[in-house]
């Protein structure tokens, strides 16, 4: 599929880039903290975390589910990703699942993988390389996160990555990279990424 714009850098992972810029597109679903902390007072470096800078958004189409493993394979090959934070956001059916199984078979996870819907985290340990899958769709106390360790597993080393974040966002620290999908048919996804720190940028290009 060609672009529909012409990109200023064309990157390796694009099916198609139809966007490059520097200004917020938007997501799925208004982003909201959890209820129990909507008038609770949070300490200002957590609530200045929420309103990180956007450095650079790209827009891409993934025709098929083909495009989606190759995008997630490119991205496995990155130095960076061993130690960063990405966010999957998105509705439901939209793709956040698929493209992480894709990016974790790329790292060399064997077996299985499951989603951790019911069990918020699923841990990976790969050789010099933890990975921890998070699913915060069913999040609804802020205390299983001090209860679970969460904190404790985002300080340590290793590729965090999360779905339905905005559930705990409140909790979570900066992503280094934020990708948003869109269903735009059966096989058809758009998909948005947002770099909000260096290690970001260098994942997105």
């Amino acid at each position: 599929m060609e672009s529909l714009v012409e990109p200023v850098a064309q990157t390796a992972l694009c099916i198609a880039e139809v966007d490059t810029g520097h200004a917020d597109l938007g997501e799925s679903e208004p982003m909201r903290p959890l209820p129990q902390l909507r008038h609770q007072q949070l300490p200002v470096e957590v609530m200045t975390l929420t309103h990180a800078e956007i450095l650079e958004t790209r827009t891409l189409i993934w025709p098929d589910e083909a495009a989606c493993a190759a995008h997630a394979a490119a991205l496995a090959k990155r130095p960076s990703l061993r130690d960063a934070f990405i966010e999957l956001r998105g509705a439901l059916g939209a793709g956040k699942t698929t493209f992480v199984r894709h990016l974790l078979r790329a790292l060399g996870v064997p077996g299985r993988i499951k989603s951790p819907t019911y069990t918020v985290l699923e841990p990976y340990a790969l050789p010099g390389l933890p990975v921890s899958h998070f699913d915060f769709y069913r999040f609804e106390d802020a205390r299983e996160w001090e209860d679970a360790g969460f904190r404790e597993v985002f300080a340590a080393p290793g590729l965090k990555l999360a779905e339905w974040p905005q559930k705990a966002e409140a909790l979570l620290p900066v992503p280094d990279l934020r990708v948003q999908l869109e269903a735009l048919d059966d096989t058809q996804r758009r998909v948005t990424l947002q770099a909000l720190s260096p290690r970001g940028l260098e994942l997105m290009r």
